[in-house]
């Protein structure tokens, strides 16, 4: 099933072009690493899939919403399908782990207090934090905050989970086992679509090679 379909897409930032002429199809359950320098336009690309920056030109259409035409009543409704994981985490700070995820859940309309606290459970135990639920943000390490950042990506069992460069602030060996927990989530059935400078990551964990160079994107990235 195609999640993702750009057709001669322009992207700019302040009327300045950031990505033009995007061609681009992405199929559910696909592994797509993008890839390029600071700058290069990764993060708004991530950015025109969630609708915070429109498409200036060309057809997109993402999770079975059409960008060009989306109400701004209806971008919350796509954010629900996407699960979203920051290179700075984001966590609140003076809130635990539970009440971080807890809080998520309340904003996307869930009630029943005892079915939020299991399933809050549930989903940390799916990412080997568990027995973390009653730490604060500043008591975990980086790893540890962004196994917690996936969780909260994956509440709301989402379509597809946008990265953007997940392992950034990490070191090789906890971002290897931050790709080894995504790329288990990959294989489940996820969608992912991350951005990141590592070219490791792709030769360790196969995936599809976007690069984004000049104002473009192309497929089939040299080794």
């Amino acid at each position: 099933m195609e999640i993702l379909n750009y057709k001669d897409v322009e992207i700019r930032r302040h009327e300045q072009i950031v990505l033009d002429h995007i061609d681009l199809s992405v199929q559910s359950g696909e592994m797509v690493y993008l890839l390029g320098r600071v700058g290069s336009g990764k993060s708004t690309f991530l950015k025109s899939l969630y609708a915070e920056v429109p498409l200036h030109s060309g057809r997109g259409t993402f999770v079975g919403y059409d960008l060009n035409n989306i109400r701004s009543r209806d971008i919350p409704m796509l954010r629900r399908k996407i699960g979203i994981v920051f290179q700075d985490f984001q966590l609140l700070p003076d809130r635990t782990v539970e009440d971080n995820l807890l809080f998520v859940l309340r904003a996307t309309g869930w009630k029943d207090k005892q079915v939020m606290r299991s399933h809050v459970q549930d989903t940390l135990a799916q990412v080997g934090m568990g027995d973390k639920a009653y730490k604060m943000p500043y008591q975990l390490s980086g790893g540890e905050q962004q196994r917690v950042v996936i969780a909260r990506a994956l509440l709301n069992s989402p379509e597809v989970i946008l990265a953007d460069e997940p392992t950034g602030n990490l070191d090789f060996d906890t971002g290897k086992e931050i790709m080894e927990l995504l790329y288990g989530i990959r294989q489940a059935g996820m969608t992912i679509i991350m951005s990141t400078h590592n070219r490791s990551w792709p030769e360790l964990f196969t995936g599809r090679k976007l690069l984004f160079d000049s104002g473009r994107v192309s497929e089939n990235v040299a080794q």
